[in-house]
């Protein structure tokens, strides 16, 4: 009966003894502040540098002089150019076409004839008149005849000049019946074969010039700040006031370039886009591979010359206008900078950073003006 009060209160006076013991003999705990960590952020360094400012756009090559080929007289094809053919290519003053020109030589032949006629009338009334004028001067005729002579000299004159111009114009029209190439170029299309009868004032190909071609450019109005275009300007530009543009494009899987100018802008506004447009030229001949009409293209325009900006990836900047500069103790301040543009994945500075201060280019959900941070220079990849 003993043993079963007395072995459960000897456990129980050991273990108290053991907890005391235990509690008597631990260590104390002294608490301990806790060190913040600093947040690691890619920083780029402000270099005030100058820049040109450049423009974009694309559009399609198109000719700079495209006209039709027309007839001035009418009559059946008898001889057609290889090169008047779609895609045909041809010097200036060739011949493209040729009609039948038997009655042109006939209707020539005639007008010959009776110039020749008007000729000898002419000399005979001009000397029955100057005769008959000196019989006059010495009283051996009568005045009216002398009147009578003289309107018969004037008709003969008149007769002259008519049978001259008839000449002159069936001369004209026996020529037409080549056609020429006006200049050097290229056929778009062509409708015409030997044994047609073509009338005259009927288009029989479209042609174009290969000298030069052109590319209609679409401008947002708030990017032509950044072109040195003369403002309510009529015509072309001034050649020392026209911009250089370079057009690029894929083709047969190389990558082409073209050099040009701006050389006009149209006064007009796009009512559907609000886009003004300038007019791209390219002289094929100072090219090495002459730009095709048709291709599409990609146009860089040099603008301005600005002075001491700083150029920042776009993500730089937080909440509008402000910039994370980073200071000498790697603390994070809030900035207000003047963008020039924004364009792209860049944002141009005009002023608000100084040469040398440390800008925060990391995302950052949450920045505290004060932030310790452990800055990391894009640039070189060290820490700071």
């Amino acid at each position: 009966m003993m043993r079963k009060f007395i072995i459960p209160a000897l456990v129980v006076i050991a273990s108290v003894f053991g907890a005391v013991t235990l509690m008597a003999t631990s260590p104390e705990l002294k608490p301990a502040a806790i060190e913040p960590v600093a947040a690691t952020v890619r920083v780029k360094s402000v270099n005030p540098e100058p820049i040109q400012l450049k423009v974009h756009s694309q559009g399609t090559v198109v000719p700079n002089t495209e006209s039709e080929l027309i007839p001035e007289v009418s009559g059946r094809v008898t001889w057609k150019s290889p090169a008047l053919v779609n895609g045909g290519y041809f010097s200036e003053g060739d011949v493209l076409l040729r009609l039948e020109a038997n009655d042109y030589n006939s209707t020539l032949e005639r007008a010959r004839a009776t110039l020749t006629r008007a000729e000898a009338e002419f000399e005979h009334a001009r000397f029955e008149y100057q005769r008959l004028k000196s019989l006059e001067e010495r009283q051996l005729t009568s005045k009216s005849q002398l009147e009578n002579q003289l309107r018969g000299f004037r008709v003969a004159e008149a007769t002259l000049q008519d049978a001259r111009a008839n000449y002159s114009q069936a001369s004209r029209d026996l020529a037409r019946t080549e056609i020429k190439a006006p200049f050097s170029g290229l056929v778009r299309k062509e409708s015409v074969n030997i044994g047609q009868f073509v009338s005259r004032g009927a288009a029989v190909a479209t042609v174009y010039s290969a000298d030069t071609a052109e590319v209609r450019l679409p401008i947002a109005d708030r990017q032509l700040a950044f072109l040195n275009l003369p403002m309510g300007h009529l015509g072309e530009l001034p050649v020392d006031e026209q911009p250089t543009v370079t057009l690029r494009a894929d083709y047969a899987g190389r990558q082409l370039s073209w050099t040009g100018r701006i050389v006009r802008m149209e006064a007009q506004i796009d009512t559907a886009s609000r886009m003004v447009h300038v007019i791209a030229r390219v002289s094929n001949e100072e090219q090495d591979i002459p730009l095709s009409v048709g291709l599409f293209v990609k146009a860089e325009i040099d603008g301005l010359q600005v002075e001491d900006v700083v150029v920042m990836p776009r993500n730089a900047l937080r909440n509008g206008n402000r910039v994370l500069v980073v200071d000498a103790e790697n603390k994070l301040h809030y900035r207000e900078i003047t963008p020039l543009r924004l364009y792209r994945d860049e944002v141009l500075i005009r002023s608000g950073l100084e040469a040398g201060e440390r800008v925060c280019i990391s995302p950052l959900q949450t920045a505290i003006d004060g932030m310790v941070v452990d800055p990391v220079d894009e640039d070189t990849n060290t820490t700071g």
